[in-house]
This record gives structure tokens, sequence and C-alpha cells, in this order.
């Protein structure tokens, strides 16, 4: 079976005088997905952002958004995308149901009226409709600027860190939001600096570094490039080092130690270690326990892990 890309980069590069922002990005999001883009700060996310959305033209290499060519048909590009940005875009003095009608006329959507009632019911915003939008919360104010990224009905759409600054409960109602847009078949190109909200929404990661992707998969996948993580926490200060030589010898990876909580810890790619085996090797050693633990990575774990290799090699 074919698969169909609603992006698709090869070779991607931008110089800002003489940093090199992007170094051959290549990227493959199939329609319908959510691809998370994550990576350090500097990596160069904004800047891919900012390329595929027609804001930047590239110094080198190629891409297709929706199907169209990046540079040759930019305005196609442009027509077919919606963007919600890191900070706020609505008008604080026009209310939602404004704000919402004033797009929907300008890029000239058929039943502008209809359009804006429709958004402003999906994302549950209709009871503050008429107020004016300086009067609302911060997750009211993020979920009308991606009710306004939708006016147009947006085969792919990129949302660059839209739950920055958002208490729990706001930030639930964007994630819901995003899963019902894939649900519906759109394509979303989510940049974000939250690990676990990737993990709850993504289909797929591309993990940004130096300005290229420097490994792609799923959450799932990514996890199991670096391992499950094994910690001790050890009752007396003395033993750490024997727990260390235990977890070296069970794990064959470095341990790491957090000195103030008496634990140390190591990765493993070892898929026949197991807890009781754990603490049984512990106990014949006389190490004195607290808590030991085996638990599969996060991707907090991946990301550390991963980008920490990537300066190792470099």
């Amino acid at each position: 079976m074919t698969t169909t890309y609603a992006v698709l980069s090869e070779g991607l590069e931008k110089r800002f005088g003489t940093v090199r922002a992007l170094r051959g990005l290549d990227l493959a999001v199939p329609q319908g997905t959510v691809c998370g883009i994550l990576g350090p700060n500097g990596a160069g996310k904004t800047t891919a952002v900012r390329l595929l959305t027609t804001l930047l033209r590239p110094d080198a290499g190629s891409a297709r958004v929706a199907g169209h060519d990046l540079v040759r048909e930019a305005a196609a590009v442009r027509r077919a995308i919606g963007v919600t940005g890191q900070s706020t875009s609505v008008d604080g003095d026009l209310t939602g149901r404004q704000n919402l009608r004033l797009l929907a006329r300008l890029h000239r959507v058929r039943g502008p009226a209809e359009r804006a009632a429709e958004l402003l019911d999906r994302f549950g915003l209709t009871e503050a409709a008429d107020r004016p939008a300086s009067t609302w919360s911060g997750g009211m104010r993020r979920r009308l600027d991606l009710a306004a990224s939708l006016v147009r009905r947006p085969r792919v759409l990129f949302l660059d860190e839209p739950t920055t600054g958002l208490d729990p409960a706001s930030r639930t109602g964007i994630w819901d939001a995003v899963r019902e847009l894939r649900q519906d078949g759109t394509t979303v190109l989510l940049t974000t600096q939250y690990l676990e909200e990737a993990d709850q929404l993504a289909d797929d990661i591309a993990l940004v570094n130096r300005g290229r992707v420097a490994h792609t998969g799923s959450p799932r996948h990514l996890k199991a490039l670096i391992g499950s993580y094994a910690e001790v926490v050890v009752a007396d200060a003395d033993a750490l080092a024997e727990a260390a030589a235990v977890l070296d010898r069970l794990t064959g990876t470095e341990p790491t130690f957090d000195h103030p909580r008496g634990a140390v810890g190591a990765v493993t790619r070892d898929t026949t270690l197991t807890l009781p085996r754990l603490v049984r090797e512990l106990d014949a050693a006389g190490v004195p326990l607290l808590d030991a633990s085996l638990r599969p990575p996060t991707l907090d774990d991946v990301f550390l892990r991963l980008t920490a290799d990537e300066e190792v090699a470099a």
C-alpha cells in the first residue's frame, strides 16, 4: 500500500549569517496523523515550522506540503494549512464570535456566521462567544486561537507549543481538540516543550537536533531504543558503590548516581531482567534496600539519552 504524505521534506537547509539553523532536514508525515517535533533549544524546530509554513524560504532542499511544492506553489500551501503560534493571535477588543466571523469573511468562507457558530460550539466557547476576548481566560483564548486556525478547514495544521503556560485542565482541553482533529483526518505537526504531550498525542515523533532529524518513530519505538530503567534506593549511603556494581553487572551500562536520595540507576536493554531478580541479586550482595524499581523509560528519558548521544557523536 502506498503511503500518502501530507508533509514531505528532503535536505532542507537554512542559514542565518554564519549560523546553520537547518542542516538537511528530512521529514515524512503521513496524512491524518499527529507528528510531534521535539528537540533541545536551538535544534531548529521553529525554523523548520517557519519554512514549512512559507514564512521563510529554504536555502537548499525541497518540500511538499499538502501536495504542493513549498517554493513554487507557496500560495497553494498557505491555502491548505492552518497555523497556531506560541502567542495568542486573536483581537482582544473583539468578541470571540466577531473574531471568527472576521477571519471567515477574510478567507471568503461560505456562511461566515454559521462557520463561526460551528467552531464556537466545537471548542466549548458558545457561552462566552459574545464577550470581548480580552476578558477570557488563557485556556479559552488558546482554544479560540485553535478555532481561528481551522476556519478554512486546513488539511495540515501546525501547532507551535500550543499549551505553553496553560493550567492542566486547559491543556487537557487542547489535547482533546487535537485528538478530534486527527479523527477527522487533519494532519497535525506539533512542536512542544512538554514531552508528556507528545507521548499522549503523537503517532510519530521526529527528534530534531543540530538542524536535522536525528531519530524518528512512534513513542513506543523510541522508548525501546534505550530500554528499561532500573533504580535502587539504599538504606545506607556506604552501600551505593556495591549497588552500582550489581547494576553494572546486570545491565551492562554505566550507572548514574543521585546521592541526595541515596539512589543509583542504570538503563538496560535486557528484556529478561525482572524486578524479583534485581532484588535477589542486591540481597545476595548484602545491599540494604529502601526501594527498587524497574520501569519502562519515559519520553523524558528518551529525549535526554538520545540528544546526549548526538552531542557525544558530534
